[in-house]
């Protein structure tokens, strides 16, 4: 039984570096949107934060989650730099979950719970990495 659980769990593992590209751009593509959205509107984003959400330094804030998400989709798609822009989206789903989503857990209520899937996504790639399909698993 052991050896059946022994070659089970070898081949889970051959998926690894598949499971964490999966993710990578699935996490891009969620990403994607919101990104272009922040973008193309960039001055309605600036009031929202100040006005809608009432967050301190609204431009600065405007900014950063912009540029988070735009370089995040560009990052993660490719695999470049996977860890080190996981962290500025996390950040920015842990905002997100706090200044808009926090009233409900349901996504079709508008809740967190999107924003928590793509924390604990992003979470997993900041732990584990890109893997080998990724420009930054191309180095080792």
């Amino acid at each position: 039984m052991n050896q059946l659980l022994d070659a089970y769990n070898r081949v889970a593992a051959s998926f690894t570096d598949l499971s964490l590209l999966v993710t990578r751009l699935v996490l891009a593509y969620g990403f994607y949107d919101p990104a272009i959205k922040k973008l193309t509107n960039f001055s309605d984003i600036v009031m929202w934060f100040d006005q809608g959400l009432h967050l301190p330094f609204p431009y600065i804030n405007a900014v950063l989650a912009t540029g988070a998400e735009a370089l995040g989709v560009i990052s993660l798609a490719l695999g470049l730099k996977t860890r080190l822009f996981s962290l500025p989206l996390m950040v920015t789903m842990l905002v997100a979950i706090t200044m808009v989503h926090w009233g409900n857990f349901s996504a079709h209520d508008n809740g967190f719970e999107i924003p928590l899937y793509y924390f604990i996504m992003l979470f997993v790639l900041l732990t584990h990495g890109p893997g080998k399909f990724s420009i930054d698993g191309r180095d080792g």
